[in-house]
């Protein structure tokens, strides 16, 4: 029970009622409940999350000893139905922004990371029948830019599973930042155009992708370095090539693969590169704690 008063409480000092109003007329939902609002959905939802509630009807049995005003479950339900998803969305974001401490790490890096990747959660199709996936199973897909120094996400955008991750990145990227992203994101197009535009990245390039007129570059020996090459070149053959020349750095994960990344960095080590990449597992973390701790099919 102490530690129900106290997450409330929590809320609370973050998250005012005034705010979460002002969100709820921004959104353009007239909330005309006066009994249960809002506010008191979203205390009702947070309540729920932390003490992993059943449903509706067992969750209003909670809801007094939680310290939340007692409603019938219908009301619960009604209400959860009703508030549109993009008020919860931008309350999300208003709380991630009011919590965000920028803890840039103390390395020497031009810019802070932001690690791009997504995942997709699947349930039965008959749970989610405008979103099928696979056979018998429905799925949505979340796409987040994470922030490599809070590990905070900075954007989350929500799309169906079947949606293919390339394109997503131009939505999520921010020239403020260096994009970390995975062989999924690497079409030759877009990192050309990433180079035109000024956004900087580290993107890791598919096994087959052929480097054409590579050139090494100079590099002081590190001992016990992972790189096996530096160079720059450009991508793919004559058929689809990049028009600009990349910097690639190839190095040896800890089991022992070769990983090949391009980049348009050209002022720090190959060594800083490989690290750089090696933060996106952190988006990767993010996501198992995701669907360890929130019952996101539910």
């Amino acid at each position: 029970m102490k530690n129900s008063i106290t997450l409330q409480s929590i809320l609370q000092s973050v998250l005012s009622q005034d705010e979460v109003n002002s969100v709820v007329k921004q959104m353009g939902y007239e909330d005309k409940a006066r009994k249960f609002s809002v506010y008191h959905l979203l205390q009702y939802w947070s309540q729920s999350a932390f003490e992993q509630w059943d449903s509706y009807r067992s969750g209003v049995d909670h809801a007094e000893s939680s310290g939340l005003p007692t409603v019938h479950y219908s009301c619960f339900s009604t209400k959860a139905a009703e508030v549109p998803f993009a008020v919860f969305k931008e309350l999300f974001h208003l709380l991630v922004h009011k919590c965000n401490r920028k803890t840039r790490r103390k390395l020497t890096f031009p810019k802070e990371l932001l690690l791009i990747d997504s995942t997709t959660v699947t349930v039965g199709k008959t749970r989610l029948p405008w979103a099928p996936y696979h056979g018998e199973r429905a799925g949505i897909k979340l796409h987040v830019a994470l922030q490599a120094g809070n590990q905070q996400p900075l954007n989350v955008v929500e799309t169906v599973g079947s949606k293919h991750d390339g394109p997503m990145s131009e939505q999520l990227a921010d020239s403020a930042y260096i994009l970390v992203m995975d062989r999924a994101y690497g079409k030759l197009e877009r990192l050309d155009r990433f180079k035109e535009e000024g956004q900087s990245f580290v993107v890791r390039l598919r096994d087959n992708v052929h480097l054409e007129k590579p050139r090494a570059l100079r590099r002081q020996a590190v001992p016990d370095s992972r790189v096996i090459r530096d160079i720059t070149s450009q991508l793919g053959t004559k058929q689809c090539q990049s028009t600009k020349r990349h910097r690639v750095v190839m190095f040896r994960d800890f089991e022992g693969r070769e990983i090949r990344v391009a980049t348009d960095l050209m002022q720090v080590t190959a060594e800083q590169i490989a690290q750089m990449y090696k933060a996106r597992w952190q988006v990767e973390v993010f996501f198992r704690w995701i669907k360890q701790h929130l019952n996101v099919p539910t």
